[in-house]
């Protein structure tokens, strides 16, 4: 019976894997697009309805047009490559938030904010794709569902998951209201691993020299992140990503392979 149990998990998991664009990795994806598309657009109307959005529409505007430019290139990347149901029903929107915090983010469906706290590290449009881009590549990624599969399979085991997604929608939005956090709280978005973030990284590289934004900028853009900080990563922003030697270092090892692969 328990080696029954056992192949009815592992042929589950299977069947639940796709695979991203770019990296080509396998990631598990329990949690149907829909249900993502939901709980993202809930969550962000309630962070917008508790925040303070910005009034400042010369930053906003900039904001959004480098935001369009980036989400045309990698819907027109989707399409050529028949992946366009990644981004299926997103619907993209970009606003800026009174906030100290050096932060940003973009959920599932294509909704993205930038708290005015990032906005002096990003002097230009170029520094601006460099943060866009790779939040974007999150979304793209279905980080966010991921991180909530693996939620599900940590905290329900195995063969409870179709229970739970399909009988009990109370313990998905529980599990969403952990993911998400709550009100004007950082924890709006899932604490992705250090593996997430890497694969961000290397994902808005490619989708920022789609746009034809200078990808150089990227390495320059940490850098100020580094020195911002001391070297050090106290920042809540940074709490699960990679060290910042360890991230410039492979974007500096990136960035010359994907100027070649565009011929930029």
């Amino acid at each position: 019976m328990e080696k029954y149990l056992f192949s009815i998990v592992v042929i589950s998991m299977l069947a639940a894997c796709s695979t991203v664009p770019i990296t080509g990795r396998k990631q598990l994806s329990l949690i149907p697009a829909s249900t993502m598309l939901s709980l993202s657009q809930q969550s962000y109307r309630q962070v917008l309805n508790e925040s303070k959005v910005s009034s400042n529409q010369a930053e906003t505007t900039r904001l959004r047009r480098v935001g369009n430019r980036i989400t045309q290139s990698v819907e027109s990347y989707l399409r050529q490559n028949n992946a366009s149901n990644l981004v299926a029903n997103y619907q993209w929107e970009v606003n800026l938030i009174e906030s100290p915090e050096v932060n940003a983010w973009c959920m599932e469906g294509g909704k993205i904010a930038f708290y005015t706290g990032i906005m002096p590290l990003m002097p230009n449009d170029d520094a601006i794709a460099v943060v866009m881009s790779h939040e974007i590549a999150h979304a793209v990624a279905r980080h966010g569902g991921e991180r909530m599969s693996q939620m599900l399979v940590t905290q329900l085991g195995g063969v409870a998951i179709d229970v739970a997604l399909r009988d009990q929608p109370s313990t998905t939005r529980g599990l969403a209201q952990v993911a998400y956090g709550a009100g004007t709280q950082l924890g709006v978005l899932l604490p992705f691993s250090r593996s997430h973030e890497s694969e961000a990284d290397e994902m808005g590289l490619h989708f920022l020299v789609m746009a034809g934004y200078n990808p150089e900028e990227a390495v320059r853009f940490w850098e100020r992140m580094s020195a911002q900080s001391g070297g050090k990563q106290p920042l809540q922003f940074l709490s699960t990503h990679p060290s910042h030697e360890a991230r410039i270092a492979n974007l500096k090892r990136l960035i010359p392979l994907v100027k070649a692969k565009y011929g930029k």
